[in-house]
């Protein structure tokens, strides 16, 4: 017999499969699937088994050396998940399958397993012979403690009982050992009951319901607080009494933490975990529970779309609006891409939850492509907050450079009463400039197109792209002067003057700087839960999801900042994240309030989060994308063409362009080539062309054709991301 094996080595040259024979004591162990070594020139190198047959190859070839692993593997349905991602994003085949796997499964990775075992004694004959033993041995003192021990106890870990009286037990025959798998995850955590719906939630629930067994895409539009969630748990519920398993996506590791302890606490160890903060050893745990079938829900960040869960009866996306669900890079895949799929292949719904859906999932569900659900209000008596727009200008003539006299009232006024204040800046850091106040100098990443972030607790300047870090001086390294000063404004800068301000309050700061340790998160969130803080600051992952009942003020610092970002979408983003960290107030009996600071009070957008109007926001977007052709009116696909050489960057990427408007139909716009938005990262420089098309059926052969020319290019590489988030 024979496999075809794909190997592990991602370059395009060699995305094909190689034939190798199974050797006889393998016949019978082998399924397609499974990574097995294999010899690669002078090399033994891994590789996936993705077909099996008895056709004998025109030419000698080597056999299989041996499987890594036969527990694990790729099931059917994700060989063929595998195949559509590689289309899909014209990325190799073992790049779809290696970003599918975690990082104990991935390609290169000979671990055999990462599994944990705990040693049980347990008594293998019954009381009569135990007692006789008991009785015409009572010299033998430690072995008839641990037998009268294991009577009581029953089955007892080994390293808990007395090593040499086990072993003498054991060789007797009177007690007997077991090996059992120890997982690093465990719950712990009672049930509840499940709370039940008001009249606009059953109306959602009942309608998702009706369609279980059939293939649908449902949008569920919720108010922030409005029980999307209850919602999901009690149809995860239902999914789960019909005998089948469901999937729940979020989009930051950040709100795994809440939801998942709401999963827990409703369905106790029938929950799997799935993000990349999880340790090697627990992804491994967690995938071996979802592939055995122990577990039917799996809650998780983006890449817990592609777990081996089976017979799947419902796939849920919350917060479907966050940019988190697209990956940036190798295969650039969006989850709601591969959810549909998976929708598909079983025939099962799919919920796509947010308060503020992306213009395109609106589209659709006004199109009726989507069935729309809607929440309009919030649960219980608790109101959406009142919200207030400062203008900045007079503030800053009264030297109120960070906070309004305004906001700074109201959180004393907050803090007085016990209540809890969150203050978004969408910017981590201490400082986003370092500049020389006497000759102008600014410190830039030598590798990147960008200047550097200022972090005080580590007194480093930072890049943001590539991780470039200088120590600060105070001295210029142009003139030499003492002269450098920092401007710009992050949250760890925040965090200080909030210090300054209310030096009695305590204050925690969230953002990737303060996260970045395993376990973080959580410690922080069951912090805020257990009201051990007055004042959370963060960037936009404090914006999404967190329901703590104490927060009754948000503050939101810069919101210009966003509005100015030179893309097609800033405006939406803009509108989303003011209006979701605008929902993390008043979300319990006590009134809500938000303080918005702008140097744009009339700004259109602002206005519509001030007065909640989703749909009005959602209007004027869309007149503009409708203007000027961009999604949901037209598609987009982005082509960067990269180089260390900036005249080989520029040339290539003039070529690309031509070559598209030769070949692709009239009706599509080809835009650039231009450089891109972050011109230089890592030494490398980019240019960048877009395509915008509604109807092009070149499309696909024409980007295959131009992908397939730089595959031997050893100067220029070419980025192709269909359907980009951002350009």
């Amino acid at each position: 017999m024979y496999a075809d094996v794909l190997v592990q080595y991602g370059v395009k040259s060699l995305d094909h499969t190689f034939t190798y024979h199974i050797p006889q004591e393998l016949v019978g162990d082998l399924t397609v699937g499974m990574k097995v070594v294999v010899p690669f020139g002078k090399k033994e190198i891994n590789g996936f088994i993705v077909n099996i047959s008895n056709s004998k190859p025109e030419i000698e070839v080597k056999d299989i050396k041996s499987i890594i692993t036969k527990e694990l593997k790729l099931n059917e349905e994700l060989m063929e998940l595998g195949k559509y991602l590689s289309s899909k994003t014209l990325c190799t085949l073992i790049a779809s399958y290696q970003t599918m796997l975690p990082t104990s499964l991935k390609i290169n990775n000979s671990k055999e397993t990462y599994e944990l075992k705990r040693k049980i004694i347990y008594i293998n004959r019954d009381l009569v012979e135990i007692e006789h033993y008991i009785e015409n041995n009572k010299r033998a003192r430690a072995q008839i403690e641990t037998l009268e021990y294991l009577i009581e106890n029953g089955d007892t870990l080994k390293s808990e009982l007395n090593a040499s009286a086990v072993k003498r037990l054991l060789e007797l025959n009177l007690v007997s050992e077991k090996t059992e798998s120890i997982y690093r995850i465990d719950p712990g955590i009672a049930y509840e009951e499940e709370n039940e719906l008001n009249d606009e939630q059953n109306r959602c629930f009942e309608e998702v319901r009706n369609s279980f067994n059939r293939e649908n895409v449902f949008l569920l539009h919720g108010v922030t607080g409005s029980g999307k969630t209850e919602v999901y748990m009690h149809l995860v519920s239902e999914v789960i009494k019909s005998g089948k398993c469901a999937i729940v996506l979020v989009p930051e590791i950040s709100l795994t933490t809440q939801i998942v302890k709401r999963f827990y606490c409703r369905f106790g160890n029938d929950v799997a975990i799935f993000h990349s903060n999880l340790s090697d050893g627990e992804k491994f745990d967690e995938y071996k529970k979802i592939e055995n079938g122990d577990v039917h829900i799996v809650v998780g960040t983006r890449s817990a779309i592609f777990t081996p869960i089976k017979n799947i009866g419902l796939i849920i996306i919350d917060e479907e609006h966050s940019s988190n669900y697209k990956q940036d890079n190798n295969p650039r895949y969006h989850a709601i891409d591969i959810a549909k799929w998976r929708s598909h292949y079983h025939k099962c719904p799919l919920i796509l939850g947010s308060a503020t859906p992306s213009l395109e999932t609106m589209a659709r569900a006004e199109k009726g492509v989507y069935k729309y659900l809607s929440l309009s209000k919030r649960i219980g008596n608790s109101k959406l907050p009142e919200i207030k727009i400062i203008d900045m200008q007079p503030e800053f003539r009264k030297k109120n450079m960070i906070l309004s006299e305004e906001l700074q009232l109201d959180i004393m006024k907050t803090l007085e009463k016990k209540e809890m204040v969150m203050i978004l800046l969408n910017r981590r850091g201490y400082s986003t400039i370092i500049t020389c106040a006497s000759c102008g100098f600014t410190y830039k990443c030598p590798h990147c197109d960008i200047t550097l972030t200022y972090h005080k607790t580590s007194n480093h300047l930072r890049c943001h792209y590539c991780g470039y870090t200088v120590i600060n001086s105070k001295t210029c390294p142009n003139c030499h002067e003492d002269a450098i000063r920092d401007y710009g404004l992050g949250t760890e800068k925040l965090e200080s003057y909030i210090r300054e301000l209310y030096p009695s309050y305590r204050i925690v700061r969230m953002d990737a700087d303060t996260t970045t340790k395993k376990g973080s998160h959580e410690r922080i969130i069951n912090d805020i839960e257990n009201g051990e803080y007055d004042i959370i600051i963060g960037t936009q992952m404090i914006s999404k999801g967190f329901d703590f009942k104490r927060v009754t003020l948000v503050g939101i610092i810069n919101a210009d900042e966003s509005l100015n970002i030179p893309d097609f979408r800033s405006g939406e983003n803009t509108f989303s994240l003011l209006s979701q960290v605008s929902g993390r107030a008043g979300r319990s009996d006590l009134p809500g309030s938000v303080v918005i600071q702008t140097f744009n009070p009339d700004n259109k957008t602002l206005g519509f989060v001030s007065s909640h109007d989703y749909m009005g926001n959602y209007k004027y977007e869309m007149e503009i994308r409708k203007k000027l052709k961009y999604p949901p009116y037209y598609y987009l696909v982005s082509l960067k063409v990269i180089s260390k050489d900036y005249q080989a960057a520029s040339k290539e990427s003039t070529k690309v362009a031509e070559y598209l408007r030769k070949n692709l139909s009239k009706t599509s716009i080809i835009l650039g080539p231009s450089t891109a938005n972050v011109f230089k990262i890592n030494n490398y420089y980019r240019f960048q062309i877009v395509i915008k098309y509604r109807f092009d059926d070149k499309l696909m052969d024409v980007l295959k054709f131009i992908d397939n020319q730089y595959i031997l290019n050893k100067t220029t590489n070419i980025e192709i991301d269909i359907d980009p988030i951002r350009i």
